[in-house]
Formats: C-alpha cells, sequence, structure tokens
C-alpha cells in the first residue's frame, strides 16, 4: 500500500461526499486507502457514503474525540508507506495524488509534503 488517506468527519456529509469523489476519481498508479474517522456527527452519513464508497473504511466514535485523537485512530490503521491528512471540505484534482507521490518517491529525504 502506498498512501493511507485519512479524514475525520463531523457533521459535514455534502462535503465528505465530494471529497471521496474527488479521491476516487483520481488517476494514479499508486494504490491507496481512505479512512474516515466519524467524530459522533449528528447527521447519519456511514451508510450512504459506504454505499456509495464501499472501499471505505470507515470507524465510528460513539463521541466527538477531537481533531487530532480522531487522526490518530486513523493513523493506527493505515497501512500506506506514507499518510495524507486531508479535510472532509476539499476536492483533489485529478492528477492530485499522482504528483504528490511521485515527488515524495523521488525524494526520500523529504519528511513531509504540504499543498494548495
Amino acid at each position: 500500500m502506498d498512501l493511507s488517506i485519512v479524514i475525520v468527519n463531523y457533521n459535514v456529509k455534502e462535503f465528505l461526499t465530494q471529497c471521496l469523489d474527488s479521491i476516487f476519481r483520481s488517476q494514479t498508479q499508486y494504490s491507496y486507502e481512505v479512512i474516515v474517522v466519524d467524530n459522533a456527527s449528528k447527521q447519519q452519513a456511514q451508510a450512504d457514503i459506504l454505499a456509495r464508497f464501499p472501499q471505505t473504511v470507515w470507524v465510528a466514535n460513539s463521541t466527538n474525540v477531537g481533531f487530532g485523537k480522531a487522526n490518530n485512530q486513523g493513523f493506527a490503521l493505515a497501512q500506506g508507506t506514507y499518510t495524507l491528512i486531508l479535510n472532509p471540505d476539499t476536492v483533489l484534482a485529478e492528477d492530485t495524488l499522482e504528483k504528490c507521490l511521485s515527488h515524495m518517491m523521488a525524494h526520500p529525504e523529504i519528511g513531509g509534503l504540504g499543498i494548495k
């Protein structure tokens, strides 16, 4: 597994849907997994999201444990060489994952990469 994408969700089902759609439309040669950690959202998004994106790993917290702890929960499940912390209101261009992973692999001295 090349990349683990960890997304913390809290009551932003529509944004999360757009975010996941952009991820799974990505054109990349690299393997990746998507882990969504839901921080006890009042919106019932899990069934809809998993029906549309069944390859997504969903972690459902019974309480809002905060952004940092929720990310750590995702990291504990991550199997990728690289980990991407992605906010659910982000929409990726189709080549974002390919460009970023290619750059990271070409430059092993890099410890982290930020994009805008």
